[in-house]
């Protein structure tokens, strides 16, 4: 005997709402699209697609041939009738580039008004974009203020993110990158874990922030990457480069460029490369008569990732401070444009009395340009390197973690109560406590 399929209502006839609509229809789910647009409602139920999107129309027609696929403007209704909804409604920009969330808010009125008549339990799914926090301050009050009803009792709510891109949308919906369930109550991913059984790729379930907060990292690396590559085409043109043909060796190093190495947040990046390069990668780009704000951006941003651990030091009012870490890199005694040093003449600037270990910078070792960059442009640093990790515990009121290098356990073994630590190598996260300041991060 078949598995009776879950009823599906889908709020909102626009790009994502009407392929999901159809898809899920084709994978034999009973789908009802709700609009408050009555030219969509009527497409729907003629069986024609109301958007131009490759095999839309054929999709459309399908589902309503097999009497899977219809549409209506009656949103109690709909709700009644099926066993959860989806909100695909639109989230425009304000004219001050706010997000409108009006749409969202008057789908979960209607929504909120079917679940009042409703007796029995219903799911929510948001997939409209909306920034951290919407679903837990608007979507779920909406909803219990037009129901009269309790979210995680008598309703669930969820939010599904979706990354379907307009012309190859049908094809996103089936083979998705990943599908991402953020809850309050892990009991509502059961039945959107039966909804996307067919799913080829991995599923994650998490948080309401955590998933509201992926669609906006996607979208802005989506737009980081388009104008990167343009910037780089116009400096390859501009120097009689062919762009194709170095982005194409670009992208085929699936190690570091085009993968999850450096995606990782932490501190700043510095050493002999990166700032150099950016910088004479700049500077010819104006010798061209070119703007390339992207590219002349970074080192900018990086400054301000430097202040931002500043800051959070000068905040704890403190003034012994235990700096962990040296080198531009764990596991190299290199230098050169290492923000930690930058970090360090800042501390050093505002008065403050600074103990410096790593394990992998030694006096006594040093040699070549290293020793000459002591020697030259930070002698008074080299004086502030302890010998030891524990003569920096044994002074310091505040210990910046600022390499990956040392072992957890060697930091916890040595914390006293009363000192506070700044990690910015994300060493051990899960100490880290909301409100507290005891130990805290810069971007986690």
């Amino acid at each position: 005997m078949a598995i009776k399929k879950p009823a599906i209502s889908v709020f909102g006839l626009g790009y994502v709402g009407s392929v999901m609509a159809a898809c899920f229809a084709h994978k034999g789910h009973r789908v009802i699209g709700v609009d408050v647009n009555a030219a969509k409602v009527d497409k729907f139920q003629s069986g024609h697609s109301p958007i131009v999107e490759a095999q839309m129309e054929e999709l459309v027609s399908e589902g309503h041939r097999a009497g899977l696929l219809r549409a209506t403007a009656d949103s109690a209704s709909a709700v009644c009738e099926t066993d959860l909804s989806f909100v695909s409604v639109g989230t425009p920009s304000q004219r001050n580039a706010k997000l409108d969330l009006r749409h969202v808010e008057h789908a979960c009125r209607e929504i909120g008004r079917g679940l009042r008549q409703k007796g029995t339990y219903h799911l929510v799914v948001v997939r409209s974009t909306v920034l951290p926090g919407t679903t837990e301050s608007v979507v779920i009050p909406t909803l219990e203020a037009a129901s009269s009803r309790r979210a995680g009792t008598d309703f669930g709510v969820c939010y599904n993110p979706e990354f379907m891109r307009e012309g190859s949308a049908i094809e996103d919906f089936f083979k998705p990158p990943y599908t991402i369930l953020g809850a309050r109550e892990p009991n509502v991913f059961g039945l959107l874990r039966e909804l996307y059984s067919w799913v080829p790729a991995r599923i994650f379930e998490t948080p309401l922030a955590v998933a509201e907060m992926i669609k906006y990292v996607s979208n802005a690396f989506h737009a980081l990457k388009v104008s990167f590559a343009n910037e780089i085409g116009t400096l390859c043109k501009s120097l009689g480069v062919d762009s194709q043909t170095v982005m194409g060796i670009f992208t085929s190093d699936t190690k570091l460029n085009v993968s999850s190495a450096y995606l990782n947040p932490g501190f700043a990046f510095g050493g002999s490369c990166l700032p150099k390069d950016l910088r004479a990668l700049t500077y010819r780009a104006k010798e061209q008569d070119l703007r390339l704000p992207l590219l002349e951006a970074i080192l900018t941003s990086n400054q301000q990732h430097i202040q931002r651990a500043i800051d959070a030091i000068l905040q704890t009012n403190k003034k012994k401070v235990g700096v962990l870490g040296l080198s531009f890199k764990a596991g190299t005694d290199d230098l050169r444009e290492s923000p930690q040093v930058e970090l360090i003449k800042r501390l050093l600037g505002e008065g403050c009395q600074i103990r410096v270990w790593d394990e992998d910078v030694s006096l006594g070792r040093l040699v070549g340009s290293n020793q000459q960059f002591i020697e030259e442009v930070i002698p008074h640093i080299a004086s502030l390197i302890a010998a030891d990790l524990d003569q920096v515990f044994e002074t310091a009121e505040v210990i910046v973690i600022a390499t990956r290098s040392l072992p957890k356990e060697k930091v916890a073994a040595r914390l006293r109560p009363h000192q506070i630590v700044i990690d910015l190598a994300n060493l051990e996260k899960t100490r880290r406590v909301d409100g507290a300041l005891s130990y805290q991060g810069i971007c986690w």
